[in-house]
C-alpha cells in the first residue's frame, strides 16, 4: 500500500474557504437508452479540476449535496447524476437490462461535461454500485481522464448473500427481468450517525426494492470486474469502511493488489461502515480524497 498524502491538509484548506459561493445547476440529458437523466453541479467560481459523482445502488445524487458542496468548496467543479432507473431520471425503478449500459451513460456524461465546461483534468469517483461502475470504467473502457476513486466499492459479495441468493437472481432475470424484490439492505449498515439513517428513511426517492436482472447483472458485474483490476491504464485511489457490511472491504483490497498503474492507493477506516462520506470522521476520509486529487496531473 503506497502512502498518501496528510490526510487532512486538502479538507483543512477547503474549510478555509467554505464561504466560496458556489452555484447549482439542475438539468436533463439524455441517457444510452434513450432515458431522461437527471443531472446536477456544483460550481465554485474557479476550479483546477472537475469531479464526476457516480452514485450507489437505489439512491440517488440529492444525497450527496454535503460531500459535493464540500469538493466545491475545495475549489473542484462537481458534476452528478442519477442512474437510470434512480431518483429523478427515467426508467423502470432500480432496472438494467446490461450493466454495461451504466457504464454507457457514464461515458456519454463525461462526453457531456467535457463538451461544455472548461478544459480540466477530469476526476472520477463512484460509491457502493457507482463504485463498481466506475472500476469496470477504469479497467474496461481505457477513459482518457487524469484518475477515479472509488468509495465502499461493490467488488465482492456482501456474506449475508447466500450462493442460492445469488443463483436465484441469475435464474430470475430471464424468467422475469423485471420482477422487484426486498433489497434487505439493513439502514443502520449505512453510517452510525442516526441522522444519517433518518434521513436516508424519510428521502421518498431512495427505492429498497431491486430487480431481479439488475440483481444479477450486479453480481455478474462484480466477478468480471473484480478480474480486470490489471487493466486501470489510470491513477486510482480505493477507500473503504473497514466495518462495511454491505460492500466487504476485502473486494477493494483485492482489487488494489491487482493494480499496476503507479499512482494507486488504499485507505480503508476502522469502524467505519459503508458510507464512509456519511460517518461521524467524514472530514479526514474526504480529506483523503482531496489531498490525493490535488497531486494528480
Amino acid at each position: 500500500m503506497n502512502s498518501l498524502a496528510d490526510p487532512t491538509s486538502g479538507y483543512t484548506q477547503a474549510s478555509e474557504s467554505k464561504h466560496t459561493e458556489i452555484r447549482r445547476t439542475e438539468s436533463h440529458l439524455t441517457g444510452s437508452t434513450g432515458h431522461l437523466l437527471f443531472r446536477r453541479s456544483w460550481l465554485p467560481k474557479t476550479s483546477t479540476k472537475i469531479i464526476i459523482l457516480v452514485h450507489g445502488y437505489g439512491e440517488h445524487s440529492g444525497r450527496y449535496e454535503q460531500t459535493a458542496s464540500d469538493l466545491a468548496r475545495a475549489g473542484f467543479e462537481v458534476h452528478a447524476y442519477d442512474h437510470q432507473g434512480h431518483g429523478r431520471s427515467g426508467g423502470t425503478r432500480c432496472y438494467v437490462r446490461r450493466f454495461d449500459h451504466l457504464l454507457d451513460d457514464l461515458e456519454g456524461f463525461v462526453a457531456a461535461v467535457r463538451a461544455e465546461r472548461p478544459p480540466l483534468p477530469v476526476v472520477v469517483v463512484g460509491h457502493s454500485m457507482g463504485g463498481l461502475v466506475v472500476a469496470a470504467y477504469a479497467s474496461q473502457r481505457n477513459p482518457n481522464v487524469a484518475g477515479v476513486a472509488t468509495s465502499g466499492a461493490a467488488l465482492a459479495m456482501s456474506e449475508d448473500l447466500s450462493r442460492g441468493r445469488a443463483i436465484a437472481a441469475h435464474v430470475l432475470k430471464w424468467l422475469a427481468p423485471r420482477l422487484s424484490l426486498e433489497s434487505k439492505l439493513d439502514p443502520d449498515t449505512l453510517s452510525r450517525d442516526p441522522e444519517v439513517i433518518r434521513a436516508y428513511l424519510e428521502d421518498p426517492l431512495v427505492q429498497r426494492k431491486i430487480t431481479t436482472s439488475l440483481a444479477s447483472e450486479m453480481l455478474s458485474a462484480m466477478k468480471r470486474t473484480a478480474a480486470s483490476a490489471a487493466e486501470v491504464t489510470v491513477p486510482m485511489l480505493l477507500q473503504h469502511g473497514e466495518d462495511d457490511h454491505i460492500c466487504p472491504v476485502a473486494g477493494s483490497r483485492d482489487f488494489f493488489e491487482q493494480l499496476n498503474v503507479t499512482q494507486r492507493g488504499l485507505r480503508t477506516y476502522p469502524g467505519l461502515r459503508h458510507e464512509i462520506f456519511n460517518e461521524p470522521e467524514r472530514a479526514a476520509v474526504l480529506g483523503d480524497l482531496v489531498g490525493w486529487i490535488r497531486k494528480l496531473e
